[in-house]
């Protein structure tokens, strides 16, 4: 039992309770200067407070109001040596809760207070010094007052960077130039910072830059068709062209990035700002090192650097290359696809054939590394009149084939000169290209290297025995093929054609006979030069007009004009009946036409048939 003090009062407190004694104004006085020593607190902000004791668990903060707060120890791992007299920063939660206890969190404190400091450093421009966390995409996390900011890659520095862990770990200087409240998202920028050092420095090189200045710079970027020089705050553009003499496909060829290189300032724009460098600038051009010995006619050698539709280039030095036109690839004179005969990377000789040092140009060719086929000495008596021969059809057109024979040596069969019997419009219908064709030179004209071939010149011509076969007033058995506005063409035996006016196609029965129907037909008329023939049907059961007697009695050399002049009479003319002694002369002729020769060259003519099969 406690022992009570001698001289305490018990009647002074007894029965009145804590105070009761005071008066009413003492107590009011009392009141007032206890809360004169409590500061005046307000919920959700962030006050100073004084450490009073630590523990294992909490930390008794001392804010100066009528009660300590509580703080869990894990909100001060990052203050190890946190100890009692310490002044920290807490928010107030709650001044009291259901223990009546205040409620205190540093945590909140810490966020509160990054982003008051992150708001004034945007609105006044301030430099912040942040901690580079880890890499994400597109660029770095870096801490700035406890609160994790984006710094996107391409505000990192003013030059590309490629490799974003070479930050990480570090401390960054960095500007605030974005705040999204809705996301708490904050953004930085390191780039900012470099550009003000750098802007005063840009306009020191743009105000005494000028043509022909010779500069350092490094490569900040490449692309297919040129790379960017950093010349100190300022970029220019090394266009692909002006990176070397030689031919380059690709910048990376003979530059890497980060590269310190010369360049020489060839243009620039001070109002847009752009730079035009050059780099090969700064060597001698390389065409004033090809050797004096190099003129027309001399020999050189290359590599092939480009293919052309028209040609190709060979490179003879880095710088000096040298076209070779398609036509100087071959002594053929049919031109192919220049692909057909090179490849870029081929090394090669070729002749020089034009050389202009001033302008810089060279014409080259191949084909003169061998002899002209068109020069050679056994040529006319290889390729004399009546010789054959064999080749390969090179191309096709309206007149004609063109018929590569050996190297360099081509020849022309005409369409007419394909076949005896066929009427070919378009050599296609004959041969197609590529194909092998036998051929006899016709004409040779080695000055002017024009060769004339026939291919049906290789048989006897069908029409010395067709004249006795299709004689005039001979009924031949005939198909129609098909109908002009004139003319019907006919199909003959013997895989020969005929033609028959469409008025001689009046049948018995006064129809018109019409394509696909096979008839009898008579023949009236022969054109053995120019290889024609003309039938009728309606002469097989009519009597021959006086125009038709007087052709077949004319001379070959009248029968073109006694035929033109029946074409030219009217109908009611033409259709005038012969006269007795007219008929008894053509049937006379027709008789002696008729006989031995005319069997004969029928026997001949169905042996070439069966041969042929």
């Amino acid at each position: 039992m406690s022992k009570q003090p001698k001289d305490f009062d018990w009647d002074l407190v007894e029965g009145k309770g804590f105070g009761g004694s005071y008066a009413a104004d003492v107590k009011e006085k009392m009141e007032a200067a206890i809360e004169a020593t409590l500061n005046s607190v307000t919920e959700k902000e962030v006050v100073k407070g004084i450490v009073v004791s630590k523990t294992d668990r909490e930390v008794i903060i001392n804010i100066g109001f009528k009660s300590d707060g509580l703080v869990s120890a894990s909100e001060f791992r990052d203050m190890p040596d946190l100890k009692p007299g310490d002044e920290v920063e807490v928010y107030i939660e709650n001044q009291e809760d259901a223990n009546g206890q205040l409620t205190l969190s540093r945590k909140l404190a810490k966020v509160m207070s990054a982003w008051t400091n992150i708001e004034k450093a945007l609105e006044e421009d301030i430099i912040i010094n942040g901690f580079v966390k880890r890499r994400t995409k597109g660029g770095l996390i870096v801490d700035i007052f406890g609160i994790e900011a984006f710094l996107p890659g391409s505000q990192i520095d003013v030059k590309p960077i490629r490799d974003f862990d070479i930050f990480v770990g570090k401390n960054m200087e960095v500007k605030v130039v974005k705040i999204n409240h809705t996301n708490d998202n904050v953004v930085v920028s390191h780039k900012v910072l470099i550009e003000k050092d750098l802007e005063a420095q840009r306009q020191t090189i743009l105000t005494n830059l000028d043509k022909g200045q010779v500069l350092e710079g490094v490569i900040k970027n490449m692309t297919n068709f040129g790379v960017f020089i950093d010349l100190g705050g300022v970029d220019g553009l090394l266009h692909i062209t002006d990176i070397s003499w030689g031919r380059i496909n690709h910048p990376q060829e003979v530059l890497k990035l980060d590269q310190k290189i010369q360049v020489v300032v060839l243009d620039f724009d001070e109002n847009k700002k752009r730079i035009s460098l050059g780099m090969k600038q700064l060597q001698a051009h390389p065409w004033e090192a090809l050797v004096a010995e190099t003129e027309v006619g001399s020999k050189v050698k290359g590599k092939i650097v480009n293919v052309a539709d028209y040609g190709a280039f060979l490179e003879v030095l880095p710088g000096v290359e040298g076209l070779i036109h398609v036509s100087e690839m071959s002594w053929s004179q049919h031109l192919r696809n220049p692909q057909d005969f090179l490849k870029v990377g081929d090394e090669m000789e070729a002749v020089v054939l034009t050389l202009d040092r001033t302008e810089r140009k060279m014409s080259l060719g191949v084909k003169q590394l061998t002899e002209d086929p068109w020069n050679k000495t056994d040529l006319l008596a290889k390729y004399a009149i009546g010789t054959k021969h064999k080749g390969t059809v090179r191309n096709l057109t309206n007149f004609g084939l063109f018929l590569e024979l050996e190297e360099g040596i081509d020849g022309l069969v005409h369409v007419s000169d394909l076949s005896w019997t066929k009427k070919i419009k378009h050599p296609s219908e004959f041969v197609k290209v590529g194909d092998s064709l036998g051929v006899v030179v016709i004409e040779l004209d080695a000055e002017n290297r024009r060769l004339a071939l026939g291919h049906k010149q290789l048989e006897e011509n069908p029409w010395d025995t067709f004249e006795s076969v299709f004689n005039l007033g001979s009924i031949q058995k005939a198909t129609i093929i098909s109908k002009t506005d004139k003319m019907a063409v006919l199909e003959l035996p013997y895989g020969i054609e005929g033609l028959a006016p469409l008025k001689q196609l009046v049948k018995a029965d006064e129809s018109v006979a019409e394509v696909g129907e096979a008839l009898d037909f008579v023949v009236i008329e022969f054109q053995k030069e120019d290889r024609k023939i003309i039938l009728s049907h309606t002469r097989t059961f009519t009597e021959a007009t006086a125009e038709e007697v007087a052709a077949a009695t004319a001379k070959p050399a009248e029968k073109k004009k006694t035929t033109k002049a029946a074409a030219d009479k009217p109908a009611a003319s033409t259709a005038e009946k012969s006269t007795m002694g007219d008929i008894g002369a053509l049937s006379a002729l027709k008789e002696q036409m008729e006989g031995a020769e005319r069997a004969q060259a029928i026997k001949k003519l169905e042996k070439k048939s069966k041969k042929a099969e």
